[in-house]
């Protein structure tokens, strides 16, 4: 290029060229014909125009008439994954305690740690399948009243014949 402003090709030895720590690329010189009318450059290692970084629509490609809304599931699997995660937080609190509290009587040691360990996925696991199980409360309770309808009307239909001959003997 005119001007001594050096060229581009500049080369290093070993992966340092690969990373780029020869310095940068292009001289000002060979970036003087390029337009850079509205670009505000965020680094020196991404000239990239902003307006390009702007999203005017939505991340996510959903199916033809699709609602833009989280369905059941989508709202399930994130209360569930988030009581799991509590309940994993709470269980290994609680088997830290109980760990420190039931070795108390050790010397700090190699099975001492693996005890205190142990405890603490053992109750960290319990604890998340306890609050994870818990997570659709809703629809616990819905299935157990559910249940519990079916369950006696069952038991209603089996014993009609002796509760009808039982009402009939008190009548008597």
């Amino acid at each position: 290029m005119e001007g001594g402003g050096g060229s581009g090709n500049k080369t290093t030895g070993g992966l340092a060229g690969f990373f780029g720590a020869g310095g940068a690329g292009y001289s000002h010189a060979d970036l003087a014909g390029v337009p850079l009318t509205g670009m505000n450059p965020l680094s020196p290692y991404l000239n990239v125009d902003p307006r390009y970084l702007v999203q005017d629509t939505d991340e996510f490609i959903l199916p033809t008439g699709a609602n833009k809304t989280r369905g059941r599931f989508e709202l399930a699997f994130f209360t569930i994954g988030g009581c799991c995660m509590t309940g994993a937080a709470f269980g290994a609190m609680n088997g830290l305690r109980l760990g420190l509290k039931e070795t108390q009587n050790m010397a700090w040691s190699k099975p001492r740690n693996v005890q205190i360990l142990n405890m603490v996925t053992r109750q960290g696991a319990l604890w998340a399948n306890t609050l994870g199980s818990l997570g659709g409360l809703r629809g616990i309770a819905r299935g157990g009243l559910t249940g519990l309808t079916l369950t006696s009307l069952y038991a209603l239909y089996n014993n009609w014949e002796h509760m009808k001959g039982s009402l009939l003997q008190q009548s008597l």
